[in-house]
């Protein structure tokens, strides 16, 4: 009996400090919302609608580009994609919540 309540414990205390690590890694969209409007903003638009005069952006809150994993997004920041150029200065944490950002601007 008192193994089988080591061994819960000890279960209960591995899951826990694997949530709270995901929790730590998880993305922030506060945090990306101020990368997107230095790096993004002036093609995309603030809210996504790539729809200013001189840009022919994609809108980021379109199906087409909502339907894309967050992979494929990293890959279009990170290598450009058609007419748009590779964005620098944008990885690790602050890829992944400039894509977490990207996801609050679905329509």
């Amino acid at each position: 009996m008192t193994k089988t309540i080591r061994t819960l414990t000890m279960l209960a205390v591995a899951v826990s400090m694997t949530g709270a690590a995901q929790l730590a890694q998880a993305a922030s969209a506060t945090a990306g919302q101020p990368i997107y409007n230095a790096k993004c903003k002036m093609c995309h638009a603030a809210d996504g609608a790539g729809t200013l005069p001189k840009a022919k952006a994609s809108p980021l809150g379109g199906a087409a580009a909502q339907a894309k994993s967050d992979a494929d997004l990293k890959k279009a920041i990170t290598d450009g994609t058609g007419t748009m150029k590779p964005v620098a200065g944008i990885a690790g944490a602050d890829l992944d919540n400039v894509v977490a950002f990207l996801r609050t601007l679905k329509k």
